[in-house]
């Protein structure tokens, strides 16, 4: 609604564009942005591990070597050099077999969750996920009008007896979605008996499963657990990932691998949205790979993350009620707090903002009820010892909204 002198001009939007007044999460982190306020919402990397001067570097030799190519149009699918080194990466690090036909690159990882929701999910289709799974993957399904089923979770991820059994109850299923490493917004991990058998019901029950790996490499404990796309012998998983957690998400670069069928069609979606993806950026992830030790660059992030998530535990073991329960992650950005005997979670982060401390409250991870007095926090973008007064400043609210609720 816009109001030009005096009269009211009124837009009428498709049913895809979300109702006025429900970006939630939008006026959370808003609120969060205070500079006074230590922040656990944002999902965001830490800034200064950027590799700065080394893409510069790079950044100049493609622009020496390749600067027509790489400002000219380019191939939707992406450049041929950056889908090879995917396909070697994805060999290497997740055992998945594949060939230049099977890769697409994408403009970051949130692309290929739309493009794959545009593809497969008509208005009305059940699309299962994790209970609770990524915000935003549930706004863009949500978009293209569908219905949710949650699957429940324990400490291992999405339970495969559950998944079956929603699977039974809904065999219009469209699509499965999983985070099944450092999962968003629990942390947990899924382990590679429930990873097999995932991929075991994919094929039985003929639904596809887009599986999204964007903290993967961000490993800081534990053992590296095979893919579900490398159990996949039926050509059903889609696997995706991106660069933005261990180079930057500012490049906006994703990268989806699946049937050549599958391709071909998001292909097409692909250049309605955009024609391709940003080819300066593509050149310049290629030769940045090149020219440095990127598994060496993941590791230091990798330990800085460990240290900081580390630095969370003891906090909240320290400062927080002791029934409050937590996920203690082995990888990724985020753990999961649970606090029992809270009944409104967003009314809880007001309270802790008061305390100049903020979370992300946990309804809108949940595609249907939510589980009241849940919330995540981010470990990887706050300084060591903002993380320990923001979780004092934490305890302290937590402690207080319980004893006033008493």
């Amino acid at each position: 609604m816009i109001r030009k002198q005096g009269v009211v001009i009124m837009f009428k939007f498709s049913k895809r564009v979300p109702a006025d007044g429900t970006d939630a999460v939008g006026a959370i982190l808003k609120a969060a942005a205070d500079p006074k306020i230590i922040s656990f919402a944002g999902g965001l990397p830490a800034p200064e591990l950027f590799p700065v001067e080394r893409m510069k570097k790079a950044t100049d030799k493609v622009y020496a070597e390749h600067g027509r190519q790489a400002l000219q149009y380019g191939a939707a699918k992406g450049v041929t050099e950056l889908r090879e080194l995917i396909l070697k990466r994805v060999k290497e690090k997740e055992n998945v077999e594949a060939s230049l036909e099977n890769v697409m690159v994408t403009t970051g990882s949130e692309q290929a969750i739309d493009l794959v929701g545009k593809a497969f999910v008509n208005p009305g289709d059940t699309v299962l996920v994790e209970e609770p799974t990524y915000l935003c993957a549930l706004d863009v399904f949500r978009s293209y009008g569908a219905n949710f089923v949650s699957v429940p979770m324990d400490e291992d991820g999405m339970k495969m007896d559950a998944l079956e059994e929603a699977l039974k109850q809904h065999p219009e299923t469209a699509l499965i979605y999983t985070v099944p490493n450092f999962q968003n917004p629990t942390g947990r991990t899924m382990p590679a008996d429930r990873r097999k058998k995932f991929a075991e019901l994919a094929a039985k029950y003929d639904v596809p499963v887009l599986e999204d790996n964007p903290y993967g490499d961000i490993r800081f404990a534990g053992q590296h657990v095979p893919s579900v796309k490398s159990f996949d012998r039926a050509g059903k998983v889609f696997y995706m990932s991106t660069f933005s957690k261990i180079l930057a998400p500012g490049f906006r670069l994703g990268w989806l691998v699946a049937d050549p069928k599958v391709i071909e069609k998001l292909t097409v979606l692909k250049q309605s949205a955009d024609l391709h993806t940003d080819n300066l950026v593509q050149y310049v992830v290629t030769e940045f790979f090149k020219e440095n030790d990127v598994d060496a660059h993941v590791k230091e992030i990798s330990n800085l993350y460990g240290k900081r998530k580390q630095l969370m535990i003891e906090g909240i073991k320290k400062y927080f009620p002791k029934n409050v329960k937590y996920t203690d992650p082995e990888g990724g950005m985020f753990l999961w707090v649970e606090v029992p005997g809270v009944n409104d979670t967003v009314e809880l982060f007001k309270q802790c903002l008061e305390h100049d401390v903020a979370f992300v409250p946990g309804d809108p991870f949940y595609a249907g009820k939510a589980q009241p007095g849940t919330f995540r926090l981010n470990y990887s973008n706050m300084q060591e010892d903002q993380i320990k007064v923001g979780l004092k400043r934490l305890g302290e609210a937590l402690t207080q909204a319980l004893e006033h609720k008493e």
